[in-house]
């Protein structure tokens, strides 16, 4: 796919996106984005500039928690895991995500 199809991500989307990603078990930062570009089938592509901030901004609302631990590359990386507090806040976003969506669908189908 070129790149005119690939879609710039809201902070609130990829904050949402990151969070799901970590519900599979811990993970550290460059498979997070691997994964999510992966199962979107190459369109969504979140760069590193966007990635670590989204992580810091998730660690600091206490939705996520963070381990050094070694990567299969074997070298030292950071390992994000998913807290209790971020597990609600999923399911939350998740419920408004399929909310918005629906009505935007609606909305579009009238138009």
């Amino acid at each position: 796919m070129g790149n005119e199809t690939r879609i710039d991500l809201l902070q609130g989307t990829l904050d949402l996106l990151i969070l799901r990603t970590l519900q599979n078990g811990p993970m550290h930062g460059w498979s997070i984005s691997e994964r999510i570009q992966q199962i979107s089938r190459d369109v969504l592509q979140v760069n590193q500039g966007s990635l670590y901030p989204a992580m810091h901004r998730l660690e600091h609302q206490g939705w996520i928690s963070a381990e050094w631990g070694v990567s299969e590359l074997g070298r030292r990386a950071r390992f994000y895991k998913l807290t209790a507090k971020g597990q609600k806040q999923l399911e939350a976003e998740t419920e408004n995500w399929a909310r918005l969506s629906d009505a935007i669908g609606r909305v579009l189908k009238l138009a």
